[in-house]
């Protein structure tokens, strides 16, 4: 297993290079986000041991079920809540996690910025867009975007940038295209706002076009089981 997880990170990180050198990006620009939902501390170890430190997970109560141990291994992991997050998970998921990619309504907005007040821990937070109106999947419509931003800065949540996850089946190119459009006219003029975008099947294309943190979980750790 170890050998098999060192040879995974390897390739998948010299995708992410070869993608970034075509851009004429730094590969350092891009954060490799290892999503481990449904996959057990065993599974997941060989892959720290083989130099991955920042973790993803779609549910909060999940993660409280393994990472406590794991991180009190390796305190340098960097923990990410990637999936649709609950408002009445706000509390726990402050306490876990060290970056949120799924804030996409006001009342996460309130619930998030009630729980970092009460914590005394601000969590960088991206914005998930509905890029490709698919509202079954969360994101908020990007008529209602401004309001939405306005609404995370008053409620004191620092904004680490914008999230989307394009419809299946259909090319991503454009839909990463619109997003990074959207972070560059919602953003600091400094373009330092970040583009959490592509996974396992298309996160080379997310790199061509200004991803700066690719979501990625079968590639890195095998076919989930249900």
């Amino acid at each position: 297993m170890q050998a098999e997880a060192a040879t995974r990170l390897e390739e998948i990180n010299a995708r992410i290079a070869k993608a970034c050198a075509i851009a004429q990006r730094a590969p350092d620009n891009v954060t490799l986000v290892a999503v481990s939902k449904t996959h057990p501390a065993e599974a997941i170890e060989p892959l720290i041991r083989a130099g991955q430190r920042v973790f993803g997970e779609n549910r909060v109560q999940e993660a409280q079920g393994k990472w406590p141990g794991l991180r009190a291994l390796y305190p340098d992991i960097v923990l990410h809540m990637v999936g649709r997050l609950q408002s009445n998970k706000a509390d726990e998921a402050v306490a876990l996690f060290d970056c949120i990619h799924s804030l996409d309504r006001a009342s996460l907005v309130e619930a998030l910025g009630k729980a970092m007040e009460k914590a005394g821990k601000r969590v960088p937070c991206f914005v998930q867009v509905d890029i490709g109106e698919e509202p079954q999947k969360g994101g908020c419509p990007i008529p209602a975007l401004p309001a939405l931003l306005e609404e995370a800065r008053e409620a004191g949540i620092p904004l680490a940038g914008l999230m989307c996850v394009p419809p299946a089946g259909i090319e991503p190119a454009p839909f990463f295209a619109l997003l990074d459009k959207l972070a560059r006219e919602h953003g600091p003029a400094d373009g330092s706002w970040g583009r959490s975008m592509g996974m396992s099947g298309d996160f080379e294309t997310a790199c061509l076009l200004g991803a700066t943190h690719v979501r990625v979980g079968t590639a890195l750790f095998g076919t989930r089981e249900a």
